[in-house]
């Protein structure tokens, strides 16, 4: 049977989208994501708070463009894409960072203070999906 990497999210934007472009000139951009399963109250009185995790969202290429454009801290989005973790060695220990590499990207709500943003924000398809896998002559580099 094949496996299966797949994460679906629905959260809340923590900071904007930032952007940068490689040599090749591929735009890549990260943000902050957080989910919150809301508390409760158990029978016997006890409370239970809310709980937020935040995730690291990666998008490539054009839809890193799209984020950079329409993106923003506050909104509400539904994330579809596959988890990666990556590992590197800073001061003698390594380190290791769980990231949602998104493959699509959906805006669900946009606070009050971005619906006057401008007709290309307003106006853009909320639906993305991520360009093409590169080729065998290409690579990613963080």
């Amino acid at each position: 049977m094949a496996s299966v990497n797949k994460v679906i999210l629905v959260g809340n934007v923590g900071s904007d989208p930032e952007v940068r472009y490689l040599d090749r000139g591929a735009a890549i951009a990260n943000f902050n994501l957080a989910t919150t399963e809301r508390g409760y109250t158990m029978q016997n009185g006890t409370q239970i708070p809310d709980k937020t995790e935040w995730h690291a969202i990666v998008l490539w290429r054009n839809l890193a463009e799209w984020a950079e454009r329409s993106v923003r801290k506050g909104m509400k989005l539904y994330v579809e894409g596959k988890l990666q973790t990556r590992s590197w060695e800073k001061d003698g220990q390594i380190r290791h960072k769980t990231e949602i590499i998104a493959e699509n990207v959906q805006i669900l709500y946009r606070p009050d203070e971005y619906r006057n943003l401008g007709r290309e924000v307003q106006d853009a398809d909320p639906v993305v999906e991520m360009p093409a896998p590169l080729q065998d002559d290409e690579q990613d580099v963080f």
